[in-house]
């Protein structure tokens, strides 16, 4: 548990700090975003980019070729747009799991989600199913193994928050068993290596089809944390205190588990499993404006929609063959992660 009352450093902390913080990363983002969308083998520079999007929203004529507008509005944009989708999923989920369990090594998968996601997704490609499908199944195994996860702890510990991340812990192992059974089960020529590299993460075969199902999903879950950003600042001070003022702790549990894992099941169904980004863009975010939820939550949002986009513009920039984005994200966040823990090591330990 934080030594710092949240709520004291919110009030203390100016809110013209946070508000022009805020104002400069949406502003990083958003360049991040452009320069993103002209890197690749077919290099383009900012200008011819931004002449393409203002063509496209405006309807006034483009001075690019069609071929450009191609890259940039089927390929690179939805390629764009799905990872800072991903990131802001992963990392606000983080968040809501890091406060609600007042534990910094929560992460969106602590419940199963990600494990559940990928037995679902590779189950439909053992059978042979379509790209939607395979999507909608990643969606729901995530969203059955986060339930098979809160049904246990009901049963076993009145829902603790220890109890329920142990039976996370149980449900991920089983999900993760039976991925492997499947990949056990699939062709070694065609369907295994689809499923591994599923698994590794990617965003390579996004198109804007896969973002108009997800982001609702997405943006939905992110909206909940924010209207609870109030009641889950308070919660943080414990659930005794939280009860006292008038939360309602078991509710707002409940809630914040649904958000974080409706955003967590749409992200991992699109992009496969990417580890990490819910687990080191919060205490990087707390670096910059503290343990405060309720500023907390956006600055991490913010973040990690542009480290993800960063991390893969690196994985489809650095080499000749793209990587995959989990196993980037593992190898920079593992280190960076160690370092940034034994900054913040006093807030929770």
């Amino acid at each position: 548990m934080m030594d710092n009352n949240p709520s004291i450093a919110v009030t203390a902390a100016p809110r013209r700090a946070h508000s022009a913080t805020l104002a400069l990363l949406s502003f990083a983002v958003m360049v991040t975003a452009i320069v993103s969308m002209g890197l690749g083998h077919f290099s383009l520079s900012s200008a011819a980019v931004l002449d393409v999007l203002w063509s496209a929203l405006s309807g006034e004529p483009s001075v690019q070729p069609p071929a450009v507008h191609n890259v940039v509005l089927a390929v690179r944009l939805p390629r764009v747009l799905a990872a800072m989708l991903v990131g802001a999923s992963l990392a606000a989920a983080g968040v809501a799991y890091q406060t609600l369990f007042r534990n910094p090594l929560a992460s969106p998968a602590i419940l199963g989600v990600s494990a559940g996601a990928g037995f679902g997704a590779a189950l439909v490609m053992l059978l042979h199913g379509g790209a939607l499908a395979m999507q909608g199944s990643a969606f729901a195994g995530g969203i059955i193994a986060v339930g098979a996860a809160m049904f246990i702890a009901s049963r076993l510990g009145q829902g603790s928050a220890l109890v329920l991340v142990l039976a996370g812990l149980v449900v991920s192992a089983l999900f993760q068993a039976l991925t492997s059974a499947l990949k056990f089960a699939a062709d070694p020529t065609d369907i295994l290596p689809a499923i591994v590299f599923w698994l590794l993460g990617g965003l390579s075969r996004v198109s804007m089809g896969d973002l108009a199902w997800a982001a609702p999903f997405a943006l939905v879950g992110m909206a909940v944390l924010f209207l609870l950003r109030w009641p889950t600042q308070v919660l943080e001070a414990g659930d005794d205190e939280a009860r006292t003022l008038g939360v309602p702790v078991s509710t707002l549990r409940v809630a914040l588990i649904a958000a974080a894992t409706l955003m967590t099941a749409a992200a991992v169904s699109i992009s496969g499993v990417v580890g990490w980004i819910g687990l080191l863009v919060p205490h990087l975010a707390r670096l910059i404006v503290g343990p405060a939820y309720i500023v907390l939550l956006p600055t991490s949002i913010l973040l990690g929609a542009g480290y993800l986009l960063l991390v893969d513009d690196l994985c489809r920039s650095a080499f000749s063959a793209e990587l995959p984005l989990g196993i980037v994200t593992a190898i920079l966040g593992a280190p960076v992660f160690v370092v940034v823990l034994v900054k913040t090591r006093r807030q929770w330990f």
